[in-house]
């Protein structure tokens, strides 16, 4: 049986090995970004790479301090060199769901301060159209939220509230909440993501669009692809 852990180590360690001395980056989270931290971790061990990363969530911050990455805060920084993270699922324009981790505002605030986003996926990721396979997220108040789930469910969808394994709705590291929306594939992702964003209570969408610079694929070889 084929260990997906293959591909999304080869994807992760392909764009940390891009880092270079000096560079400030954004950390992303996730299971993928997880091992470009070890792999930057091990650099920083074995070849004294002096790196500072800006996290995207609380569990990146603790992981990254396992792992012996020096963190910093984005408010202390006025541009980072590259972002780092992961996607759950990217287009052949290279438009992109991401959010599973609920953490998806703040990986969208660092990704637009950094020069480039590097995108990290195996190749299951690759999807000819965005939301076929995979629920879109939506972070969104908590004040009023059924009210603004009933807009969101006006765009085409059915919504339903993240929740916790205790039943709780899920809180987000910016204290909002988190809907997992159903879509019959969303063949117009820029359009969707403007129609969102127009809903009062809507504080993000898990639509990246146009974010993404380099792509780094990983195969269940260990291979790479990059798709520039």
């Amino acid at each position: 049986m084929n260990d997906p852990n293959v591909a999304k180590r080869a994807a992760a360690v392909a764009a940390a090995n891009l880092v270079t001395s000096g560079m400030t980056i954004g950390l992303g989270s996730g299971s993928t970004f997880l091992f470009a931290l070890e792999r930057l971790g091990e650099r920083i061990r074995a070849e004294g790479l002096a790196v500072r990363g800006v996290p995207t969530s609380s569990g990146t911050e603790a992981a990254a301090r396992k792992f012996g990455v020096p963190v910093v805060s984005l408010d202390d920084v006025d541009v980072l060199d590259l972002a780092i993270d992961g996607a759950d699922e990217i287009d052949r324009s290279k438009h992109m769901i991401k959010g599973g981790g609920a953490a998806l505002l703040r990986e969208k605030i660092v990704a637009a301060a950094a020069r480039e986003m590097i995108v990290i996926v195996d190749e299951a990721k690759i999807v000819n159209v965005l939301g076929e396979r995979f629920l879109l997220p939506v972070e969104v108040l908590p004040f009023g939220w059924k009210q603004t789930a009933r807009k969101v469910a006006a765009t085409g969808c059915t919504t339903e509230p993240r929740r916790t394994k205790d039943g709780a709705m899920l809180v987000t590291d910016n204290g909002n909440h988190i809907l997992d929306c159903r879509y019959a594939g969303i063949v117009d992702p820029a359009g969707l993501h403007t129609a969102l964003a127009e809903i009062p209570g809507v504080v993000e969408s898990g639509l990246f669009i146009a974010m993404a610079g380099r792509v780094f694929v990983g195969n269940a070889s260990g291979g790479v692809r990059m798709i520039p």
